[in-house]
């Protein structure tokens, strides 16, 4: 009997690790083809700033080369993006001309940057930051630019201007939110970040816009909403993604901002599905690559014929990928009436900690300069575990909180040891920490 035909539209790392997910489940299958728009196998998108940084090179991000395909019998179109699907007749349609029948169809087509409105598309220098390409754009524009604007004042527009800094351009980060990473992180140790950045020569707009871009052939400044204006070679473009949904929504599916799915990401064609950046659920699209993970292993299960659990969004986790700076930030963020707040501050060492919980479970971690931490809050989170017995040292660290709460729950009675204050903002110094409470091998 021959095998099913799946076709996968998209190349990039969703459609990556969902291939090494049916693979590993069930690698006869299927016959699978699959269409990318660039001319190369599957890289790690997350680890393009420290290409632009000049810290690793484009071959070491390669997760599946070229041959990688050849070797596992996939069928690569590579730098042939599908330009149409037919429903009716279950084909799709590719940019070179080539139509395919399929059985089952995987939109995995990812997203496309945000722009500022009036952003122009024929000045050079003004360029996105997404893709291998846009990598090697930036990097040959840096070698003529004095001055470079990074717009956009979240995890990749941050990534990017320390890699423009890195090439020695003299670079300002433009953001129109009140402090750097008003996504992730509290206001307090956004300050510690900016303090830093500012510490590396990267100068910050914060809470302004850009309004106009000047140029004839190569942009020359960037007058801004507060009547500034900013004379520079070149501007990064980082504000956010839109879902790349116009294939599916040109298609007949049910789209809103992304492409419709189930718990199974089945789309409202029975016969097609998607995952990534395209796709939403819920009310949600996605950019972190947690919840697309997820997502994979529930598609592969799916298609493979496995009795899997559906998707469900769950709690994510954020770090910055810049030298030298550790941050952590992981569910609730910003103080509200219903959430008590535990804060720690280190001036001196300039570590900042808070740790938000409702009623008797931790509902968000806010950590900067020791992130040591980070995962094992993060995992509290997610299970919605009960931790009041631990919350007494739990800024401590995790294990240091079960120890402690271990101990004192075999002692004999004692006043209730206070190590951290559960009152909103309350401030704990190092000095304060009782000795008997000080966690071992801790940085605080």
């Amino acid at each position: 009997m021959a095998k099913e035909h799946l076709i996968i539209i998209g190349n990039g790392m969703a459609a990556g690790r969902l291939l090494g997910e049916i693979l590993e489940r069930d690698a006869d299958r299927y016959r699978i083809s699959l269409f990318g728009d660039e001319p190369h196998g599957n890289y790690n998108r997350i680890m393009l700033s420290p290409v632009l940084a000049g810290e690793m090179s484009a071959d070491e991000i390669m997760l599946n080369p070229l041959d990688w395909y050849a070797k596992h019998g996939i069928e690569l179109y590579s730098g042939d993006p599908v330009v149409e699907i037919d429903r009716a007749s279950q084909q799709v349609f590719s940019a070179s001309g080539r139509c395919l029948n399929y059985d089952k169809l995987v939109i995995a087509t990812g997203s496309s940057p945000l722009l500022p409105a009036g952003t122009p598309n024929d000045l050079e220098g003004v360029l996105s930051f997404r893709t291998l390409g846009d990598v090697a754009a930036i990097k040959q524009a840096a070698e003529h630019c004095r001055h470079a604007l990074v717009i956009g004042g979240g995890l990749l527009g941050l990534e990017a201007a320390y890699g423009l800094r890195q090439s020695g351009c003299d670079v300002t980060v433009l953001h129109r939110g009140e402090w750097l990473l008003n996504r992730q992180l509290d206001e307090a140790a956004a300050g510690l970040l900016a303090d830093e950045l500012k510490g590396r020569g990267i100068d910050l707009r914060l809470d302004a816009e850009a309004e106009r871009f000047i140029g004839n052939d190569r942009i020359a400044a960037v007058h801004l909403n507060d009547g500034s204006t900013l004379n520079v070679q070149l501007v990064v473009i980082a504000i956010g993604i839109s879902p790349n949904a116009g294939l599916a929504r040109r298609a007949g599916l049910a789209c809103e901002r992304g492409i419709l799915v189930d718990e199974q990401l089945q789309s409202s064609d029975p016969a097609i599905y998607a995952l990534g950046e395209c796709c939403q659920f819920d009310g949600q699209t996605f950019g972190l690559v947690a919840p697309i993970w997820d997502q994979t292993r529930v598609l592969a299960d799916q298609l493979c014929g496995f009795n899997g659990a559906p998707y469900r969004v769950r709690p994510t986790a954020t770090k910055l990928k810049v030298s030298g700076i550790d941050l952590f930030s992981a569910g609730e963020f910003i103080s509200r009436p219903e959430y008590d707040s535990q804060v720690y501050r280190d001036p001196e060492l300039g570590h900042y900690r808070k740790l938000l919980f409702h009623g008797r479970r931790l509902v968000g971690a806010v950590l900067y300069g020791d992130v040591a931490d980070g995962n094992q809050y993060f995992e509290l989170i997610e299970q919605q575990a009960d931790v009041e017995e631990l919350r007494p040292w739990l800024m401590f660290g995790v294990e240091f909180a079960r120890q402690q709460a271990a101990r004192f729950s075999t002692a004999a009675p004692v006043s209730e040891p206070v190590a951290v204050s559960s009152e909103s903002f309350s401030p704990i110094h190092n000095n304060n920490i009782p000795a008997t409470t000080r966690p071992t091998g801790a940085t605080l």
